[in-house]
């Protein structure tokens, strides 16, 4: 109970407490994106809780030493703030799929993680990092369980030399898979200029397994590449 009082206080051995803590469930949160190479990964999480356990230690600081000090103005910038770090690592590919959504919000979390760690409130810090890397751990098998049997699909198509988008059209229709959305897309890197490359979001008749699909379109002769995306 007593070693409890102490963290509860505004002490060197609190402030050393929250600053390893923070590093700690920073790290712990950042291994899975670093895992899997994204653009923040381990030691970015890390950072991110640190410094922002760190922003509330001195608030706490301040408004213990300096009558009428704000004791939330410093957290909030860093709420505002991370959010040019997290929009650093949110990109559009050349195929139109969107990435860095899942870093950039764990970014932000780490961020929110911080600040309850440095403020000392142990409870919900300990809750709320255990819940974040159960999300971007466990739960990522059921968003991608879920997202395999979704009807809705976005399919990129890369056509041969002289394949005809007409023939895609025919495809689908015959195969009673309704086109909801047709766009040109810039083909990948390393692929001639003889080549033109669409994405299409497709509404399937009935749960299909999203491979079998790209399966299809993979089999008719227009078609030199395609992908889900």
């Amino acid at each position: 109970m007593q070693i409890w009082q102490l963290l509860n206080e505004f002490n060197i051995y609190s402030i050393i407490f929250r600053l390893i803590l923070a590093m700690i469930f920073g790290g712990i949160i950042g291994i899975e994106r670093g895992y899997k190479r994204r653009a923040a990964g381990f030691r970015t999480y890390m950072l991110v809780c640190i410094a922002s356990a760190l922003v509330m230690i001195t608030n706490q600081y301040i408004s213990y030493n300096f009558y009428g000090a704000d004791p939330a103005r410093l957290g909030a910038q860093v709420i505002s703030g991370i959010g040019f770090l997290g929009a650093g690592t949110i990109i559009v590919t050349s195929q139109n799929q969107v990435r860095g959504l899942t870093t950039a919000a764990g970014l932000w979390a780490s961020a929110g993680f911080g600040l309850t760690v440095g403020v000392g409130f142990y409870e919900g810090a300990l809750a709320a990092g255990i819940l974040i890397f159960l999300v971007i751990t466990v739960l990522q098998r059921l968003d991608n369980k879920l997202a395999a049997r979704s009807r809705n699909m976005e399919l990129y198509i890369e056509l041969n030399e002289g394949g005809k988008l007409s023939e895609i059209i025919t495809f689908a229709t015959k195969n009673a898979i309704e086109v909801q959305h047709l766009e040109f897309a810039q083909p990948k890197a390393g692929v001639d200029g003889e080549h033109s490359a669409i994405l299409l979001t497709l509404y399937l008749p009935k749960k299909h397994a999203h491979e079998s699909v790209v399966a299809q379109f993979m089999r008719l002769d227009d078609v030199a590449f395609a992908s889900e995306v």
